[in-house]
């Protein structure tokens, strides 16, 4: 008996009918030669087992094949009563436990496509995210640059002739502007780089992700692009969660960007307010008060992220005239 169950379970796995048809003729023929009720019940288990286990593995067109085999073996077999003790009941109950065996097969491989299914719709969904983060960094680090750098080129141009002193001041922004996009892009690269065994990234420091803490320098960056930048703090200043410190600062760097290179005027405001359980970021200017709301790639990624970080975001013209750009970021009550 041991070597009709051994052998066409060794085949299951690479040729899964083949070794069921074994596996049936086997255990008909060692039923027919010891004419025992019991070894009967032992082979017609390993029979169900075995289709449990096409059915679990295989695809459905394989698994039916295997199961009507089956089914109409073990109805052929009873329906000639070679085996004292069975009546129809019971051979009807016997064959029926082959179906049931299918369909608990069946129901643990749909079970285990769903959840493959779901897996790659996960990865999938972190793809996306992932890439999206990537294109809200690029473009608000790139964006905020290539604007001071224009400004700063345009200054320089006007005044090369009459005020040297200044055009060596604009090319010293346009300078320090650019080695720190490069560094920003270095950073970013570096991160997408990191899983790469032995790449060049993984020996080298990555720049710190910037923050808040990086208002100044914007500040002092934006005013040698020709717009004073008031930077105000209320409440009490406190470490935030990297996310929310990260996207705060691209939040105010976006709207400040856009007063550089929309508002015609030379003075904006920047108020950061600590309260209990939110952050609030506002960035007003008194310029055109062009209407730039739910336009372009800067605006739209504000909104993305603070909608990942379930806030709210105000963007559009003032009443009294001007630009203003308001955001809500709650903090994690851990985080408080």
């Amino acid at each position: 008996m041991a070597v009709v169950l051994v052998l066409p379970a060794a085949l299951l796995h690479r040729r899964p009918l083949p070794a069921l048809a074994l596996l049936l003729a086997g255990s008909l023929a060692e039923t027919l030669a010891l004419h025992s009720r019991q070894t009967a019940l032992l082979q017609i288990l390993a029979v169900d087992i075995a289709v449990y286990f096409i059915a679990a593995t295989r695809p459905r067109r394989i698994s039916i094949a295997a199961a009507v085999m089956t089914f109409g073996v073990l109805v052929g077999y009873f329906a000639s009563r070679v085996v004292p003790g069975f009546g129809t009941s019971t051979q009807l109950a016997v064959a029926s436990t082959v179906v049931i065996a299918w369909l608990i097969g069946n129901s643990m491989r749909q079970s285990h496509v769903y959840a493959e299914t779901l897996r790659a719709q996960a990865t999938v969904q972190a793809v996306t995210a992932e890439r999206l983060r990537i294109a809200r960094e690029l473009h608000d680090m790139v964006a905020h640059s290539i604007g001071i750098i224009a400004i700063q080129a345009g200054m320089g141009s006007r005044v090369i002739d009459t005020q040297p002193a200044e055009a060596r001041n604009a090319l010293g922004a346009i300078e320090a502007t650019s080695r720190e996009t490069l560094s920003g892009l270095r950073r970013m690269l570096g991160a997408l780089r990191r899983a790469e065994p032995g790449s060049e990234s993984d020996a080298a420091p990555l720049d710190p992700s910037p923050g808040l803490a990086d208002l100044d320098r914007l500040a002092a960056t934006t005013a040698d692009a020709g717009v004073r930048v008031d930077v105000q703090w209320r409440g009490q200043r406190r470490p935030l969660p990297a996310d929310i410190d990260l996207s705060a600062f691209r939040i105010i760097q976006e709207a400040v960007t856009n007063v550089v290179r929309h508002a015609g005027t030379g003075h904006c405001r920047v108020t950061v307010d600590h309260q209990d359980e939110e952050l609030s970021i506002e960035v007003v200017d008194d310029g055109r008060g062009c209407t730039i709301a739910g336009t372009g790639y800067g605006v739209v990624g504000m909104r993305e992220r603070v909608g990942l970080l379930h806030g709210d975001l105000s963007v559009g013209p003032r009443p009294e005239g001007g630009f203003r750009v308001a955001a809500r970021l709650p903090v994690p009550a851990g985080a408080r």
